[in-house]
């Protein structure tokens, strides 16, 4: 019952806004002799544009812009004297969208004028900690977040609280920080078990979560046990969220090393992406099903869905998915034994990565940039890679990474003869392993 009284609440809040840019919409229209079926001709319905100008719905930013777009008129026309108001409801359009840098610098922009009161304020935090987790950017993530909790616990907004709580813990996970990410989930787990009320979905996410935590932890049976909870609960979830569901899953099984239940769960994933129109999504189950395929052995499957991945990503003109599909290729390239189209391919995700800011995106085209090297006989070329890739990592403390690297280095160095360096490196990179098992 809170829930449907809030949601009231914030379609009753947001409908000024929606009358005042339907009224502007209208007058545009009629100015143009246009009917509401020729402005929506091509994407929407007649319908759509007459809830639109009654006021009934807010317009998302790519209908505001397409329908400006057919007006002759730029978008800023049909907000008005509301930008201030539009910014806040912009941002959160991009953050639903995945436009996640542009969203963490709107919110960023929004904290900036200090003028939010501390229950809007709190908001703007959760909002920009969520789109930094998903640039990967934990350590920020994981401050903004905690502060959003404390916010929204002294407002008595427990639901919020909860919803900015899983991004603190998602940050923590980020920064390898297994104990506190595990500690916050839980804590979460038992407020769900004590009555708290939030969307069906929630609990789905923290249970994905906390199965990736033991996963990387390497505790397959508790992973799986928190997957199969989840997957029971699913069954009920639109298109849309099923698939997000059954991609995490996939991931999961694949990181677990359940090939077979990867494959069909990606399969599903990008049907159901598909339908429900969310191309980069698709591409990105596409990119993923490329690997499963590359663990398999099958390479033409692999390359296969490497370029369709590629084709969907360069249509939506992502940097950011294509550092990783371009890795992806390098990748089925050096195991197919071209070693110069691989290093030119991660070469490529290198440049990508760079340009996204994409950190995991880097230190993965590095490993692979490395190993094409080496297999090209330029281990000099490979170590200096290898040296940059794994000072970045330190300095972002990227675990993981760093270990993945420092174990590839140590191997060339070995390779050289200097026995010495070689036995230094693999004792950083045990050092790591050992400090993410114990955090």
């Amino acid at each position: 019952m809170q829930l449907t009284r809030t949601a009231r609440s914030h379609v009753e809040a947001d409908r000024p806004l929606a009358q005042r840019i339907g009224g502007r919409l209208r007058a545009e229209r009629l100015q143009r002799g246009l009917t509401q079926a020729q402005l929506a001709e091509g994407r929407y319905t007649k319908a759509y544009v007459s809830a639109l100008e009654n006021g009934h719905i807010k317009p998302s930013m790519a209908a505001l812009n397409f329908l400006a777009g057919r007006l002759g008129i730029p978008a800023t026309t049909l907000m008005g004297e509301d930008v201030s108001r539009w910014s806040r409801l912009e941002a959160d359009l991009m953050l639903a969208s995945g436009d996640w840098q542009r969203a963490a610098d709107a919110y960023g922009d929004l904290l900036s004028t200090g003028t939010a009161s501390p229950a809007i304020k709190a908001h703007f935090l959760k909002g920009r900690a969520e789109a930094l987790c998903r640039l990967e950017r934990g350590g920020e993530a994981v401050r903004l977040a905690t502060e959003a909790v404390e916010l929204f616990t002294a407002a008595g907004n427990v639901q919020d609280a909860a919803r900015a709580a899983y991004w603190q813990s998602n940050g923590f996970y980020l920064l390898e920080n297994s104990l506190e990410a595990r500690r916050i989930l839980t804590g979460l787990l038992e407020q769900l078990k004590d009555g708290l009320a939030l969307e069906p979905d929630f609990k789905v996410r923290v249970l994905i979560a906390l199965a990736a935590i033991e996963s990387r932890d390497i505790h397959g049976d508790v992973a799986l046990s928190y997957l199969e909870e989840a997957r029971g609960i699913s069954a009920e979830f639109d298109d849309r969220r099923r698939a997000t569901f059954d991609f995490t899953l996939a991931l999961s099984y694949q990181e677990l090393g359940d090939f077979e239940g990867a494959l069909t769960l990606g399969l599903q994933a990008a049907a159901l992406f598909k339908a429900s129109d969310a191309q980069l999504e698709a591409a990105s189950v596409e990119n993923s099903l490329a690997m499963v395929y590359l663990k398999r052995g099958s390479l033409d499957l692999a390359r296969e869905q490497a370029a369709v991945a590629r084709r969907e990503f360069e249509r939506l003109g992502s940097e950011r998915w294509l550092a990783h599909v371009a890795d992806t290729e390098a990748q089925i390239a050096l195991r197919a034994g071209d070693r110069d189209g691989a290093a030119a391919l991660a070469s490529e995700a290198l440049q990508l990565a760079e340009a996204s800011g994409n950190q995991k995106a880097f230190a993965d085209a590095a490993l692979t940039l490395a190993r094409a090297r080496r297999q090209q006989g330029d281990r000099a070329g490979a170590i200096e890679i290898l040296q940059q890739a794994a000072e970045r990592a330190r300095q972002q403390d990227r675990r993981i990474q760093l270990e993945s690297l420092l174990g590839e280095w140590a191997d060339i160095v070995a390779e050289e003869g200097d026995h010495a360096r070689a036995y230094e490196l693999s004792r950083e990179a045990l050092a790591v392993s050992r400090t993410r098992s114990a955090s």
